[in-house]
């Protein structure tokens, strides 16, 4: 970029001589006819010549008086030159003019110590714009003395105009080329100051010819006139020159107001060049990079101390805040010959930088915080250990297909799990199945194609969503590549370690969106674990979630009155001592033909029916029972009985659980119910009174699911709880997802403040179960301990215990008589909490 910079400079320079010369060239012609004319009437007296000398002095004095502009690194000026051009047409010869004014240009030009070709261009611009003025004054027939004012005044106005005219037609394109500015623009720029001062010169002119006219020796009262006219129009100059340089630091300062850095570099370079007329402007910022450029825009943007070919005046200024405690970098203004700036460019200098430290500093704020939120939302949608898509990103993905798939093909899912991944965990620890599940990533993603997108949804599980399958039958196809990339065995710290997986395949369904299309594939995973394949596909018909859905209702009522509903339990365990403190119900219809019914999907049905109140209280006894059971055997296990949000709405509903209560002979609080959050609980006033009375009867109550609902913190401020649970999804991902574990953390932070009990669902894991530990978590439950079982097998793995102690489930975390210091919470009995905590304000 510098290179093609150096071109255009090189061309500038060369078009700009080539202009000097052709003005040179055309000034030969009047000066040899001015000599010729002198030759063939020379002055014959000592009075001629001393006019001669005289229109000299004064061509000279009004070159060096002048108005001063710096452009770049050329000073331009505005003279009395054409004043003095006038003047002489009245007193002397024509050529005497043009002879005088070329001489005393010259004179000036070497006392000021001007470079030849400004010289040159100077004596041969002035010399023209007399001739031409000479010009005019033969062809209008100019004599001296005039006869009247009038004529006075329009024979010097057309010799003045032509004078003033040729001036700015012979150096506003010099200007223009030198600056690199457009004609146009250049002679529009200050055209009204440029108009002022032509009339400020020909009054003085006219001035100076009146007094000529009338008495010759009155010229002594013209020098003073024409310094307080120059002192005027100088200070005007200066004044709008400055007003002018405000107004552009204002509007670039404005501009520097961007977030995007380039943008930021690019106004800064274009606007300094032309704030301060710069040849060349460079930033150097202390990351190593450097931009240059001028008003034509950047010419180079890379590493610092790359060369320039601006040789000449740098003039440096820091990228320092006001304060000069924070220094971002270096502004450097460069020009091509020796410049200083003004005060007033100084100050404007030290402004700019200012404000250019702080536009810089902000650009870059900006783009880390943007960087930080492109990885958060990476983060957020990607799985810490193999980065493939979690969870949510599938399922976001998947909907947004879902939602145009019609005219996308055939979308399907592929749910793969890891068989006995945990026997890898356990023999070669946890690092090296991760190390597993790394490798299993990498190469299902090699195996995918372009448009399927993989994820791991957690632990041992991933997932594959096609995209855009020509037919259902290619999805099968697909799966057998995927699964086949995982049959050669692992590489691990110089072992080969097999693993087997099993995949479940379900193409997208007419309805219920993403989260059925991963429930089938779920449905069909398992049931290739089942018979033993590798892979199978759903199928509706053996999908017992569907089977008889249309006619559950009809077997309600002999469900009931047959007992069809069972009840089996899964502890809830002591995380440190692996103590049971209580066991949580789950109700199972035990179908005479369908087999066992998740309640997921007959709940709905027994809510519609009106039967209702029948099976709460059927499985109410059930749980009461087995809590007696365990009682009469030593082990005093609380029950939790989940709550169905409608039954809450039935004002007879706590009388019916304190008369269970009473017919078992069981306290109270060896009673928890679990109740999940539904805006029916938020906001009817008949729930609260529900619960309130429970409540005061000693009936424990938790608060399910906890953090998976919208109205999470609205129902703990209104519904009097004695303890939250943490729902499993955010356990099973607290290891890979940031996200989950600030839930967990700020559970248990609530959790304490608000002195309620916290449990975690769905440990799996030790490793799981020590993090909770370590969050200050005291009690889980999940497949890590016991899976759900009947009351009487509950009981024998109670008498007989983990090592030899009854009561346990699982080993400690730490020997006895350890001393464990919890910096997170203490730890808390359900028996040592308080009767009752006040209504928080809603």
């Amino acid at each position: 970029m510098s290179r093609v910079t150096s071109e255009n400079t090189t061309r500038t320079d060369r078009q700009l001589l080539l202009l000097v010369g052709l003005v040179v060239v055309l000034a030969i012609g009047p000066t040899l006819i001015a000599v010729a004319d002198v030759l063939a009437h020379p002055p014959d007296s000592v009075g001629d010549g001393a006019t001669f000398v005289a229109l000299t002095f004064m061509t000279a004095l009004g070159t060096i008086v002048k108005v001063p502009i710096r452009i770049r690194s050329t000073t331009h000026a505005i003279t009395w030159i054409e004043t003095a051009i006038v003047i002489g047409l009245a007193v002397a010869p024509p050529a005497w003019v043009v002879l005088a004014t070329g001489t005393g240009v010259g004179i000036a030009s070497a006392v000021m110590k001007l470079a030849v070709i400004k010289t040159a261009f100077g004596v041969s611009k002035n010399i023209l714009v007399a001739g031409g003025a000479s010009a005019i004054a033969l062809a209008v027939h100019w004599q001296w003395p005039p006869v009247g004012l009038a004529e006075l005044v329009t024979l010097l106005g057309a010799i003045y105009l032509v004078a003033a005219l040729l001036d700015d037609l012979l150096a506003i394109p010099v200007i223009a080329l030198a600056t690199g500015t457009r004609i146009s623009r250049q002679f529009l720029n200050n055209l009204d100051l440029r108009l002022a001062g032509f009339g400020v010169r020909f009054v003085v002119a006219l001035c100076t010819l009146l007094i000529l006219r009338a008495d010759p020796r009155l010229l002594l009262a013209v020098p003073p006139l024409m310094l307080s006219l120059h002192l005027a129009y100088s200070a005007r100059i200066r004044g709008r020159t400055e007003q002018q340089a405000w107004q552009r630091l204002a509007r670039t300062t404005d501009a520097l107001n961007v977030v995007d850095l380039d943008n930021v570099l690019t106004t800064a370079v274009t606007q300094a060049a032309e704030l301060f007329s710069a040849d060349e402007v460079e930033i150097e910022l202390r990351n190593g990079r450097t931009v240059r450029g001028g008003t034509g825009g950047i010419t180079f943007d890379g590493p610092t101390g790359a060369p320039t070919d601006i040789d000449g005046t740098v003039v440096p200024a820091p990228l320092e805040g006001h304060d000069r405690s924070v220094d971002v970098g270096v502004l450097r203004l460069r020009f091509r010959g020796p410049v200083q700036l003004s005060e007033r460019e100084q100050y404007t200098l030290r402004t700019f930088a200012s404000a250019l430290c702080t536009a810089v500093r902000n650009a870059q704020a900006y783009a880390e915080l943007a960087r930080a939120a492109d990885e958060h939302a990476y983060a957020a949608a990607h799985d810490a250990l193999t980065g493939l898509a979690n969870r949510r990103h599938l399922l976001d993905k998947g909907t947004e297909q879902l939602s145009g798939r019609h005219a996308d093909g055939v979308t399907a899912l592929v749910l793969i799990d890891l068989n006995h991944f945990k026997e890898v965990n356990d023999t070669l620890g946890h690092a090296a199945g991760d190390q597993v599940l790394v490798q299993v990533a990498e190469r299902l993603r090699g195996a995918a194609q372009g448009g399927d997108l993989v994820a791991r949804l957690g632990g041992d599980e991933f997932a594959v969503l096609l995209r855009g399958l020509p037919a259902p039958a290619v999805a099968g196809h697909r799966a057998e590549t995927l699964l086949a990339a995982l049959h050669e065995p692992f590489e691990l710290d110089g072992m080969r370690i097999s693993v087997e997986a099993s995949g479940g395949i379900s193409v997208a369904p007419a309805s219920g969106g993403m989260a059925e299309l991963l429930r089938r594939a779920d449905v069909a995973m398992y049931q290739a674990k089942r018979a033993g394949q590798r892979i199978s596909t759903y199928a509706p018909a053996r999908d017992t979630a569907d089977l008889g859905r249309l006619t559950l209702g009809g077997d309600l009522p002999r469900a009931v009155a047959d007992h069809e509903f069972v009840v089996n339990f899964q502890p809830i365990v002591d995380l440190g001592t692996g103590e049971v403190t209580s066991a949580e119900a789950l109700a199972r219809w035990h179908h005479p033909h369908h087999g066992m019914i998740d309640p997921l999907r007959f709940l709905e049905a027994v809510e519609r029916s009106g039967l209702l109140p029948a099976f709460a209280e059927a499985i109410l006894d059930q749980a009461l029972i087995a809590a007696a059971g365990w009682r009469d055997a030593g082990f005093d296990v609380p029950v939790a009985v989940n709550v169905s949000p409608r039954s809450l709405l039935d004002a007879r509903f706590p009388g019916s659980v304190l008369a269970r209560l009473r017919a078992h002979d069981l306290p109270p609080d060896r009673l928890v119910l679990e109740l999940t959050e539904t805006l029916t609980l938020s906001q009817l006033d008949v729930v609260d009174r529900v619960l309130s009375r429970l409540r005061d009867e000693g009936v424990r109550l938790a608060l399910d699911d906890f953090g998976t609902g919208y109205s999470s913190l609205s129902l703990l401020s209104r519904i009097p709880v004695h303890e939250l649970k943490i729902d499993r999804s955010f356990v099973t991902t607290m290891e890979s997802s940031a996200e989950a574990a600030a839930v967990i953390r700020s559970t248990l932070d609530l959790g304490r403040s608000l002195d309620l009990d916290v449990v975690a669902e769905g440990v799996e894991s030790e490793p799981q179960r020590r993090a909770l530990w370590e969050l200050g978590c005291t009690a889980g439950q999940g497949h890590l301990f016991a899976r759900p079982m009947p009351s009487g097998t509950l009981l024998a793995a109670l008498q007989r215990g983990s090592g030899g102690r009854p009561g346990t489930l699982a080993p400690p975390l730490h020997d006895a008589g350890a001393v464990i210091r919890l910096t997170q919470t203490r730890r808390q009995s359900g028996r040592s909490r308080p009767d009752r905590l006040p209504h928080l304000p809603a």
